[in-house]
């Protein structure tokens, strides 16, 4: 009888748990956080290392999820954070480079401006944007393409200054000094990821906003200077899982841990380089200096023509940098769609060619000396293709609403920004992803 009795119970706690679904859907969404760090630059081959120094990640990986998380072109920061935001291609949200491409009416024909405001820089919704609409609390530290988003709550922006709000409430309760944001753009980028941990703490503790958006740079500046899989990078990660700790202990303090959700995540992976090809000394040496631009992105370079002269230019600006050492393939206008990038014709930041690079070599956009020379000692770069699997990025999923185990080994980052909406309980029909199974 009591056998009968048992199997009766558990079989009506499975039909509830069948009708009702799972149970983050029943928190109330105003009740809920979901914390995103972004660790720039982690790849996701790094996790393969065994002994790589990184407690805290792989706790939340053992209670949660971890994939590979394949990217998008252009394999830069920028345009990728902002996909993770809103789930589509760069052809849609219109990043292509670290801040928007404008016409200067000069040579050279255009420029990166990373300071125009988010509602011109990024064309399509964001997830918080959404979580703002449906009345949810939002934060960002150091996310990019949101300068002065009316969506976010509180901002502590990657410009931090002693005159922001969130760092005059942190100066008032004695969580930063004024000193600390003065002049914080020249610090030390350790540093500047040490701050930023503290905002997040700060806005956890006292604010528990429902969407927190956290950008670390260090890593990235690391693998940049010395190569991924150095020593250097090696000990970037450890100051990362040190920043991240921090972040968790946070929300275990103010009692959320069974309503916040934790995805840790990475805008793209990194190659080593021991060359660096110049391709504006190539084009200089065709003749067609003032006339051919190039804008390098590491892995790819962007190419444009002046556009009085661009029938005329073309052909001439292919030949000269088909033949260059380390240059893999010039693509032209035909074949950006099957990257995910737009014409020129579709959005007047895309440039006319894009080069890609070979294994081992990075673009530059030096003007002098060789065409392709070595670099005085293993660099690290992105940019490459993304079908580059080195290009994959880190993605973590723990806490809230996440099962243990519930992943495919591989994902795409198309599908971040309806996972945080579906965790959020908001919509986000623009996204060309869809929601993670973390249930």
């Amino acid at each position: 009888m009591q056998n009968r009795i048992l199997r009766s119970m558990t079989l009506a706690m499975l039909a509830a748990a069948a009708l009702f679904g799972p149970v983050f859907a029943q928190t109330p969404p105003q009740q809920r956080m979901v914390i995103v760090i972004s660790l720039d630059g982690f790849p996701a081959y790094a996790l393969d290392d065994a002994k790589l120094p990184i407690p805290t990640l792989r706790r939340l990986i053992r209670q949660g999820v971890t994939a590979r998380m394949t990217t998008i072109n252009p394999t830069v920061t920028w345009p990728n954070h902002t996909t993770l935001v809103t789930g589509v291609h760069a052809d849609e949200h219109g990043l292509l480079v670290n801040g928007s491409l404008v016409a200067t009416g000069a040579w050279p024909p255009i420029k990166v401006d990373p300071m125009i405001d988010k509602v011109k820089m990024v064309h399509a919704p964001t997830v918080y944007d959404a979580a703002h609409k449906a009345g949810l609390t939002t934060a960002q530290i150091d996310w990019v393409a949101i300068n002065n988003a009316p969506t976010i709550t509180w901002p502590f922006n990657e410009w931090a200054t002693p005159a922001g709000p969130v760092e005059q409430e942190m100066i008032r309760k004695g969580a930063i000094a004024s000193a600390d944001v003065e002049d914080f753009t020249k610090a030390n980028i350790l540093f500047r990821d040490q701050v930023w941990t503290r905002a997040a703490v700060h806005l956890i503790r006292e604010h528990r906003p429902n969407l927190m958006l956290l950008h670390f740079l260090s890593l990235d500046s690391v693998h940049h200077a010395f190569g991924p899989k150095s020593l250097a990078a090696t000990s970037a990660i450890a100051f990362l899982d040190s920043c991240v700790e921090k972040v968790v202990a946070a929300v275990h303090e103010t009692g959320m841990d069974d309503r916040t959700t934790f995805l840790i995540v990475a805008d793209h992976g990194f190659k080593a380089y021991t060359k660096e090809i110049r391709p504006s000394i190539a084009l200089a040496a065709a003749g067609l200096a003032g006339k051919v631009h190039v804008i390098p992105e590491g892995g790819t370079a962007m190419v444009y023509l002046d556009q009085s002269q661009a029938v005329e230019l073309l052909p001439k600006a292919v030949k000269a940098l088909e033949g260059v050492e380390g240059v893999d393939k010039v693509v032209g206008v035909d074949g950006f769609a099957a990257m995910g990038l737009p014409t020129p014709a579709s959005d007047p930041q895309m440039s006319q060619l894009l080069l890609t690079a070979k294994d081992g070599y990075s673009f530059s956009g030096a003007t002098g000396g060789p065409v392709t020379a070595a670099v005085p000692q293993q660099r690290g770069s992105h940019g490459y293709p993304a079908s580059d699997p080195e290009m994959d990025a880190l993605f973590i999923a723990s806490g809230y609403g996440v099962r243990a185990g519930a992943l495919p080994a591989k994902i795409s980052n198309l599908d971040v920004a309806p996972t945080i909406a579906k965790l959020l309980g908001v919509p986000l029909p623009s996204a060309k992803g869809k929601p993670l199974p973390l249930q």
